[in-house]
Parts: structure tokens; C-alpha cells; sequence
């Protein structure tokens, strides 16, 4: 998958707990996709559907407020082994906030470290389903619903075509992109 890869110029950026999977310590109804420590791991139907449609148009990358070492489990267990990812950023890549309102921190996902790697902002679309995350770059932004372990998601499929209608676009920040799941 590295050569095709290259020759893409889109890069779509992935939330991982509860837009792509989610973990738990309390079992649900129905089997696991995997368990890691305590927890029993959910991922989203059409997961794997989903990144296959994804990285024929665009470059592929994780961002997460979760350690690195969790996610190092979830490329293991829950991504294809041979999708290549431009990067893999965990909280410490994120930017730390204090909320004084609520007394207490989030981080958020500031997108110019996207830009001082080299990525194009006009081309970059991040996938979060935590709108105070990507405060800084809403125009970048598509937000989805949170995922609770549903079977019957298909949010994910939905979200593939959308991508599709996007990927060529010259500048994706000027989009109204909040309503997206009203037509896809």
C-alpha cells in the first residue's frame, strides 16, 4: 500500500475511542472484537471496510488524547497490518488547556502541527467525534457521533461515501460540513 500512498495528496486524519472503536471495562451484550488489560474493545462496523475505501483517495493518520501505548495496541489488534499511516500522534502531541469554567484540562488536536510536517491544511480532514478537541480547526472538522459498541452502526459506511465526495476537493475548510449525515 506505500507506493499508492504517495501519489495522494488528501490526508484524513482518524480519532480512535469512540469514533473508530470503544473500549470498556464492562462487557456488553455481545462479543468483543478483542480485550486488552481490562478492558473489552468494540470496533466500529465497517471498520476495516471503511479505512480500505479511505486510503484509495486519501493519506491516513491516527491522533488520539489516549497514551501511545494504547495505541500501539489498537494498530496491532484492530487496523489492517499492511495499511500504512503517515503518523500515529497520541496526547503528547496534543496541546494541553485549561477549561476555568469547569476546573478542568482537555487537550486538543491543534492541526498546525499537522502544517509544520509538511501537510497541506486545505487538503487535511480530521475525524473526531469530541467537537472541543479540534476547537482550533473546526474548518478542518468533520464531527460524528460518539460510538458505544452499537453492532447495528453504520456510520462508518455512510462516512466512507462522504469522504469519496470530498477527496478532491482544492480546500476543504470552507465547507459546511455539520450537517454531512443528513445526506450520506
Amino acid at each position: 500500500m506505500n507506493e499508492i500512498a504517495a501519489t495522494k495528496s488528501s490526508l484524513l486524519i482518524l480519532d480512535v475511542d469512540e469514533t473508530l472503536l470503544f473500549a470498556t471495562e464492562r462487557r456488553l451484550a455481545h462479543a468483543p472484537d478483542f480485550r486488552f488489560g481490562p478492558y473489552h474493545v468494540y470496533l466500529r462496523p465497517y471498520l476495516q471496510e471503511f479505512l480500505q475505501h479511505c486510503y484509495r483517495r486519501y493519506r491516513i493518520a491516527l491522533w488520539s488524547t489516549a497514551d501511545a501505548g494504547y495505541l500501539a495496541v489498537v494498530r496491532t489488534y484492530a487496523l489492517p497490518a499492511d495499511l500504512h499511516l503517515e503518523f500515529v500522534w497520541s496526547r503528547d502531541r496534543c496541546v494541553r488547556c485549561y477549561d476555568p469554567e469547569w476546573r478542568e484540562t482537555y487537550y486538543v488536536k491543534d492541526l498546525r502541527k499537522v502544517r509544520r510536517h509538511g501537510f497541506d491544511l486545505a487538503k487535511t480532514l480530521i475525524v473526531d467525534d469530541t467537537p472541543q478537541k479540534v476547537e482550533r480547526s473546526y474548518g478542518n472538522a468533520i464531527y460524528v457521533p460518539e460510538f458505544r459498541g452499537e453492532p447495528e452502526d453504520d456510520l462508518l459506511r455512510r462516512l466512507a461515501n462522504y469522504l469519496e465526495a470530498l477527496a478532491d476537493t482544492a480546500d476543504v475548510r470552507g465547507l459546511e460540513k455539520r450537517n454531512w449525515k443528513a445526506h450520506y
